[in-house]
């Protein structure tokens, strides 16, 4: 007994990456979820896998729910399950080929998921919800901003600004707190009561188990070895003390839910864990300022896949670039970043930036999700399976991304724009996330209402990015790969914005090289052009960008425990590789 003994927590990308952070609709209740469990046992098309047709009939008639609130959903939880590159790339392929909107639902009803899980999924994202009452006396004292938090907009900003996502702890307490409702889920309807209680001797099929493994892992005995929570009690001991019978192949209901109780324990990889004991990264001159209260910590060198983390914390007025395999597939959380220009160049798994003001950030392919939340004049340039933003405000965001943005309540003059940079691995940091060219949604967002059936028409929170305002993103380092332009280029509108600038910049030099200007009359003009460029360079804040893209000079007693980079990580205060950036700009126009 003291040999085998398990330790289950619940998995972290569930929780990160199926819950949306926002208000659920009240029909994913237990009260409904538990009619739609007995349904779709009944119903052909439904068990034990469920097609897009099926849901969408369930979501609109039963639930009434509005059909792209539906497909939200359905798509979201696809984009949580384990498919390779590959077959996210063929049905990319698939999509780009629908044409009409008869094509397109004729392509999505080849979707299928497994019905079980998608139900735990479903009750997950009661993860966000809260209660009015909850809403009014989460101070110790009510205060009168508190008192008037009453309209459901309101509300909604508030779950917005304080989503549990990666919050660890509130992911071990929801499974404690609801572990019986989500079994219910799983059981066969014969195992229920006519009033739709379980029964005393319900039990567990091992499928139901298998489905469980959506939320949970473990380890038996403080192993180093992580597996799903099916294949954690393929361990003998572990199946008798979980209620397992080979008569029945199945397992003890009660047992069950009491073995889980014993066992669950605090994700050993997650959030909490990593800024604690995470390995931590430092740099060379971090000494002055609020370089002081930089912190990053990372658990890639020792998490299983699906639950490596990177945490940025209050990375202020300096140039992080970063290009390595230690980077790869793992979720990246920006906490409270502040004029800093962050360039992460490798295949993430998701991205999501908290409370960051006056930042730019780059970002390498993301495969699941981006979430922008409480951010402050901060520019995103991203490839990404889904981009979501909420409680922002005075952002621009320039996405390649399949699916429709998502905008939740609270966000106020957002910009979207075409994904307008590149760097020489960026397709074959694409490929290997399953992200294609096409489709490309980034100037259709979906805005989630206040009303959470379905979704608002109010467009005043955004803006298309006018051509006029556009320009491109040169990423300022030398990095190896064969890419040297957008691979797919830009939209019509925006590509003539573009050759319009250039041919005015053709024109202006004609125009100097026909002034015949003398040798003294050109340096007078030389100084005057480099006068004006630096003035630009203050009055924009450029100036600050191109200072901190020059690194400092070590000497040999220079200590800095640094990330190891495959091509690329450079800083003014931080020295993350020796190798030289290639300045965007900073030399004024030479006159020729």
């Amino acid at each position: 007994m003291d040999k085998y003994t398990a330790c289950v927590w619940p998995r972290l990308e569930p929780f990160l990456i199926g819950v949306l952070p926002a208000t659920p609709p009240s029909k994913f209740s237990m009260h409904y979820l538990r009619k739609m469990a007995c349904y779709v046992r009944t119903r052909d098309g439904c068990f034990p896998r469920l097609g897009w047709h099926m849901w969408r009939h369930i979501a609109c008639g039963k639930l009434q729910l509005a059909e792209e609130l539906a497909w939200l959903y359905f798509e979201t939880f696809d984009l949580l399950m384990p498919r390779s590159a590959e077959q996210r790339l063929e049905w990319a392929e698939s999509l780009s080929q629908c044409h009409t909107p008869k094509e397109l639902d004729r392509q999505r009803c080849k979707l299928s998921v497994d019905t079980l899980q998608f139900l735990l999924f479903l009750y997950l994202q009661q993860l966000n919800r809260i209660s009015l009452r909850t809403s009014l006396i989460g101070e110790e004292w009510p205060s009168p901003r508190s008192r008037s938090l009453s309209s459901s907009s309101e509300r909604d900003n508030k779950i917005s600004s304080q989503n549990k996502n990666w919050d660890d702890q509130a992911h071990l307490t929801f499974i404690q707190t609801h572990l019986a409702e989500l079994l219910e889920l799983l059981v066969e309807p014969g195992q229920l009561s006519n009033s739709g209680q379980l029964l005393r001797d319900s039990q567990l099929t091992s499928e139901a188990l298998e489905s469980l493994s959506l939320l949970l892992e473990g380890s038996v005995s403080h192993s180093l070895t992580v597996y799903p929570i099916h294949k954690l009690l393929s361990h003998m001991p572990l199946q008798s003390q979980a209620g397992f019978s080979k008569l029945s192949h199945s397992y003890s209901l009660q047992q069950f839910q009491g073995f889980l109780h014993q066992a669950l324990c605090l994700n050993p990889f997650g959030i909490s864990t990593c800024s604690q004991s995470g390995k931590k990264l430092a740099w060379a001159l971090q000494v002055e300022g609020t370089l002081k209260k930089a912190k990053i910590f990372r658990n890639t060198h020792m998490a299983p896949p699906g639950s490596r983390l990177l945490l940025m914390s209050q990375v202020c007025k300096q140039t992080l670039a970063k290009d390595s395999e230690k980077l790869n597939n793992a979720n990246i959380k920006l906490h409270r970043c502040s004029e800093a220009f962050i360039y992460l160049l490798s295949p993430l798994r998701s991205v999501t930036l908290d409370k960051c003001r006056n930042c730019t950030v780059v970002l390498g392919p993301v495969g699941t999700s981006i979430h922008i939340q409480s951010c402050e004049n901060v520019r995103v340039v991203c490839v990404a399976g889904r981009l979501t933003i909420s409680g922002s405000s005075h952002c621009t965001i320039h996405a390649l991304t399949p699916t429709r943005p998502l905008l939740l309540p609270g966000n106020v003059s957002l910009t979207l724009g075409p994904f307008h940079t590149h760097y020489p691995t960026l397709e074959d940091h694409m490929a290997s996330v399953g992200l294609a060219v096409v489709p490309n949604s980034w100037d259709l967002p979906l805005l989630f209402g206040t009303s959470a059936e379905g979704s608002i028409t109010d467009t005043s929170c955004y803006r298309i990015q006018p051509p006029s305002e556009f320009y491109p993103l040169v990423i300022p380092f030398k990095m190896e790969g064969d890419n040297c332009e957008i691979p797919w280029g830009l939209p019509t509108d925006y590509q003539k914005a573009v050759e319009s600038r250039e041919k005015a910049i053709e024109d202006w030099q004609k125009t100097v090289k026909e002034a015949h200007l003398n040798k003294v009359q050109r340096r007078q003009f030389q100084a005057l052009v480099e006068q004006k460029f630096h003035e630009w360079l203050l009055e924009t804040g450029q100036r600050q960008e191109l200072d901190s893209l020059h690194p400092p000079v070590l000497t040999p007693s220079t200590s800095v425990d640094h990330w190891p980079a495959s091509h690329t990580s450079i800083s003014r205060q931080n020295v993350l590789q020796d190798q030289p950036p290639e300045p965007a700009m900073g030399r004024a126009p030479t006159v020729c």
